[in-house]
Formats: structure tokens, sequence, C-alpha cells
């Protein structure tokens, strides 16, 4: 298969960006020029414009070949699952790729708009499969399995290498995109949704906001319970340098709009966009059935991040205090005791792990632990 051809003015980025056009030599349907997006795929008054997906097909190439570099079992190409592709400019990067890399396209997408961009990519090539249906949603991922398209996905053992599925996505710059990640996170320890399969890696674009929650150290005004699960679950790897990535408005769309805020603090489009690449750990520190009580303790005492430990412990319940005995008792050696005056922002992993010891321990520990269903839960 050819690649797909860019014909680039000399001008300057920005004009080059509307110049910008698709051959069909490789034989996959194009996309239309990018100067004709706006009215192709339009974002006004529509969640479209919170969709923000690549637009710039060696950039999508770029990212297409470093996601599908990932080590993995056999070798006969890995079988993923796209969701949120937009108009598809990833999609069909990653299409260009032979199959001995991509065997099994299964691309989820909601948007009649722009399924109308991704439909006739069945027809053009065998490998992919187009489902009209949300990546947000659990019954998605069962009505993959129940239709038998992960049937030749190659199960591993959990300290085996990952298995050949692979888990590909445009994080909406949503709540409820930032609710999924934070549910797709919790996942990992208790070996549900394609975690079944073994450790799946899962790549995906997001932006500076999520990607600082996420990655946040301790001190750091971001730290929450999302960065605290995620560098207890998964390795995480920038897949491209960031500056590849660069500018937002000759990489992405849509472009936000004038004069619209794209400070990292912010949640709407033209902030800065990460790839990353998340693979679980061979060896969990939350033990399997025990997410939801790091779920509850987190949540509750992240609601005090910067008072100390010891302070904070009475959110957890009443009479919770009592846990100050399994974390500073002189009589443990000093590796197994916590410094109960930090503030829970600036606690290590390593302090989690004896905190949840000593929630486990504690005889009148809540039995109702209150977790919220599906993709509600908080980040």
């Amino acid at each position: 298969m050819f690649a797909l051809r860019i014909q680039r003015c000399c001008c300057s980025s920005a004009r080059a960006q509307s110049s910008r056009k698709y051959s069909t030599s490789s034989g996959l349907p194009p996309l239309p020029p990018v100067r004709q997006w706006k009215h192709t795929f339009p974002v006004q008054n529509t969640h479209r414009k919170e969709r923000v997906s690549l637009c710039n097909p060696d950039t999508a190439r770029t990212v297409a070949a470093s996601f599908l570099s990932q080590p993995y079992a056999g070798d006969d190409g890995k079988i993923v699952i796209e969701a949120f592709p937009g108009p598809g400019a990833l999609s069909r990067a990653m299409l260009e790729l032979p199959k001995s890399k991509l065997r099994k396209l299964i691309i989820l997408e909601d948007d009649e708009v722009f399924l109308s961009a991704l439909k006739p990519l069945e027809d053009a090539d065998p490998r992919v499969t187009v489902l009209p249906m949300s990546g947000h949603s659990w019954d998605t991922y069962s009505y993959i399995e129940e239709h038998g398209l992960l049937e030749d996905v190659q199960a591993q053992p959990w300290d085996g290498p990952s298995p050949n599925l692979h888990f590909v996505a445009h994080l909406p710059h949503t709540v409820k995109g930032e609710q999924l990640i934070a549910q797709l996170y919790r996942c990992i320890p208790e070996h549900s949704w394609l975690f079944q399969y073994g450790r799946t890696p899962m790549s995906i674009l997001l932006s500076e906001f999520v990607f600082g929650r996420l990655t946040a150290p301790i001190k750091d005004a971001r730290r929450c319970k999302l960065a605290v699960i995620a560098e207890a679950t998964a390795d995480l790897k920038e897949s491209v340098d960031p500056q590849t990535l660069t500018p937002y408005s000759d990489k992405f769309y849509p472009l936000p709009a004038v004069g619209g805020n794209t400070r990292i603090t912010s949640k709407r489009v033209g902030q800065p966009i990460h790839a990353i690449t998340a693979t679980p750990y061979a060896e969990q520190v939350i033990r399997r059935g025990d997410i939801g009580k790091w779920d509850f303790c987190l949540r509750r005492l992240f609601v005090l991040k910067r008072t100390p430990l010891k302070d904070a412990l009475s959110s957890l319940a009443p009479g919770a205090t009592s846990m100050l005995k399994d974390l500073t008792d002189p009589k443990l050696p000093p590796g197994q005791r916590v410094n109960v005056t930090k503030a829970c922002r600036d606690l290590t992993l390593a302090d989690w792990v004896l905190v949840m010891r000593a929630f486990d321990n504690w005889p009148f520990k809540p039995a109702d632990l209150m977790i919220t269903d599906a993709f509600r839960d908080e980040v």
C-alpha cells in the first residue's frame, strides 16, 4: 500500500495547514483538505468542539508508528480498538502500516458526521470494522466480545508479555473524558475490561490538563487520586516527543475559539497535547479486589489534600484516627511507618500502601464504601 502523499504550499505554518491536501494514491478513501474541515466536520453548538483529533497526516503517521511499536506476544500484527477517532486521520495512518503491524482495526465512533468519513474505510480495507458505538460505554466492549471481534486475541498470563491487543484513543476534552481514563486505570488491578486478556497497553492522545493530573508528583498542586492510581498500576511513557505535536494549530482539529483560554489549567481545546502509552505493571501494589478501598480512601483524603494526614484521617469515618497506631507504632521498622504530619498530597506511593494496610486492618472500617458506577467515577 502506497503512503498517502501530501502537497504543501511553501508558506507560513497557518497557511500551510489550510492548504494541505490528501491524495488518493494509497487506496484509502481520502479525507478532505484540512481547510475544508470546518465545513465538513462543523463544531459549532455540538459536542464535536470538545473532540480534539489529529489532522496532520505526517504527525498521524509518526504517532501511529510509535503507538504500534510496543512489543507483544506474537508476530502477526496487533488487534487495535480505537475509540473517539474523529474523522480518522490516525485511523488512516495506522492502516498504512503493514498487516505484520496491524492485523485488525475496530473503530468506535457514535458521531454521524465523523462516521461518514470512517465507514468507507471498511470497504477499502478488510482489516477494518467500524461500530457506531461510544467508547464511553461498557456495553460497547461487551458487544465487541459477544460478536466475536476479539476471538483471535491471544490472552497472556499477567506476568507474561503484552497480548496482541491494543487500545488507542483521542481522549475527549470533557469531564466524561477525565472520568473515562480514571475508570480505565481502575480496571488494571482488577484484570477487568481489556485487561482480562493480560497487560493490554493503552495509547492515548490527551490534553496537557489531564496529562498533568495523571503524572503529578508529590508536593505538586495537581497531585490527585488519579495520579496515585496511575503511578501504582502502569508504566506510563510519552510515545513521541511533545514538540512533535506542536504547534497545536498545525496538528489538531478543531482550532480553539478566538480569544479562548488555552492555559494548561483549562480543559478547553487548544492546549498542548501529549501522546502516551501506559503498560500495566506485572506486579501490582493494589491487590485484586482492593481497588474499591483505594478509591474510597484516596477520594476522601484528597478532599483535604493540603491537610496533614493525622488530621485528615477522621474524614474516612468516625474513629478512623485509631489507624494512627498502625502508621506510627515505634515498634515497627522505619520503612513500615508513615510520617503523619505530611499533607495528603505529599504522601509517596509507599506511604499510601501503608495507609491502605492500616485501613484494611481497622476492624471498624465502613462496610459500604459507596463506589460510583461505570464511567461516572471522580478523578
